[in-house]
């Protein structure tokens, strides 16, 4: 017996039968707003992610020399992905670039509730938009996502910031502060003491004293306040933020936001609006997901000026939140018909399962040679809805047994007429 790897998970078909329905609402919300499915690779160069984000990154990924003698990585996260891909090929595309996808990451970090090593998401970004409405569709999308899983307003809230509040409002207090280093202490701050945050805050160049006055005015949200304190950069920061707000208003998604603005996404690579989702109640203590604007990562890796909005919800702490609201689809398996074979009836019962195939039903039949009552049994254990029993019996009578399975029910037909015209005939339609 071999062991499964810590931080890895196996998936059997009720589990998938579940996810595949949650995946499926988070990739048909975002068709219906014109995004486009990529795939992308499993390996990346390591050099990608150094790049980016310094030599320690590497400690965190899954990195190795391949046969080639090349420094390689599996992916941790698809935005360093998308945008090379952007750059490859950015004079051809059509602008805004509007992309999706669902697949697995790779991080090395511990292992904790919500939080695996391998992991899945579905990535929506839009590339070449710096308006408001980018920012606001991206919301938009992703509201539509959680309320088609079934959730509402009172399930989760997405907490909405601004990195250029903040950058500017550090920058006010004392210019050589380290913005980066003090927006990594705001990430923190929900997850540290008071004391250590401050300090992680004077650390990145602030007083003590004007620590705790950025945080006042930080945490009272008062965005004119900030604006008039913050001069001409906070004030046109602060009014790009109201100005996503009202475009989400228009798109139906300005009921699930809060100006937070402690959300700060530790990221380096944010550089506009961001937000994160929470549950309503609490009792998910960590954010569902995130996303943000990252206007300057393209041309960071080469490309032409290029705005770029995304979010990417995560299946792991995603499902915590559709369990917790009670809306996470039922973990059981789905069968229309079992098609029953008695004896040597397998051309008219195979020719009975293409054709409810045809029709776009799903359809087993024997393929072990099993009794009566196995077969029913295993129609049984699959939730069939349906079974169609070809008996030599019945064939020679010119009919076929169709038997309700949840109310017990049965009735013959004739087999020549069976699907017939029905895309999917069940007992009731025959009785």
């Amino acid at each position: 017996m071999y062991d499964r790897l810590k931080g890895f998970r196996d998936f059997y078909p009720e589990e998938m039968a579940a996810r595949r329905r949650v995946i499926d609402t988070l990739e048909d919300a975002a068709a219906r707003y014109g995004f486009r499915e990529i795939s992308t690779p499993a390996l990346e160069r390591t050099r990608m992610y150094v790049d980016k984000s310094g030599e320690e990154i590497v400690d965190e990924l899954y990195a190795f020399e391949d046969k080639g003698g090349r420094e390689v990585s599996l992916t941790p996260e698809l935005t360093p992905t998308v945008a090379r891909m952007v750059v490859a090929k950015q004079q051809a595309l059509s602008k805004p670039i509007k992309w999706y996808s669902t697949r697995p990451f790779w991080r090395f970090e511990q292992v904790q509730q919500g939080r695996f090593r391998e992991f899945y998401q579905t990535n929506v970004d839009i590339f070449g938009s710096s308006a408001p409405e980018a920012d606001a569709e991206v919301l938009a999308y992703a509201a539509d996502a959680l309320t088609g899983l079934g959730l509402t307003g009172e399930d989760f809230e997405f907490r909405v910031s601004h990195r250029d509040i903040l950058g500017g409002l550090l920058r006010s207090f004392d210019d050589d502060v380290a913005v980066r280093d003090a927006i990594r202490a705001v990430d923190k701050r929900a997850k540290v003491e008071e004391t250590e945050y401050l300090g992680l805050l004077s650390d990145a160049g602030l007083a003590y004293e004007q620590a705790e006055e950025f945080d006042d005015l930080v945490v009272s949200g008062d965005l004119e306040e900030i604006a008039a304190f913050g001069g001409d950069d906070v004030e046109a920061a602060v009014e790009n933020l109201q100005n996503v707000l009202a475009a989400a208003e228009d798109f139906g998604a300005r009921e699930y936001c809060d100006v937070s603005l402690t959300t700060a996404r530790g990221l380096d690579y944010y550089t506009g609006v961001v937000f994160e989702c929470f549950d309503s109640t609490g009792e998910i203590s960590r954010s569902v997901f995130g996303g943000g604007r990252y206007d300057d990562l393209i041309e960071s890796f080469g490309g032409q000026p290029t705005p770029a909005v995304g979010v990417a919800p995560g299946l792991a702490p995603l499902s915590l939140l559709c369990q917790r609201a009670g809306v996470w689809p039922d973990e059981a398996l789905a069968t229309d018909y079992y098609v029953l074979t008695v004896g040597d009836t397998r051309g008219v019962a195979a020719r009975i399962a293409r054709d409810l195939r045809a029709s776009g039903n799903v359809v087993e039949t024997d393929v072990s040679d099993r009794s009566f009552g196995a077969q029913m049994g295993y129609a049984d254990g699959v939730n069939a809805e349906t079974v169609v029993i070809v008996g030599e019996q019945d064939l020679a009578n010119g009919e076929v047994t169709v038997k309700d399975m949840g109310s017990g029910e049965q009735t013959t037909v004739p087999v020549d007429a069976f699907p017939g015209d029905r895309a999917s005939p069940t007992y009731d339609d025959l009785r």
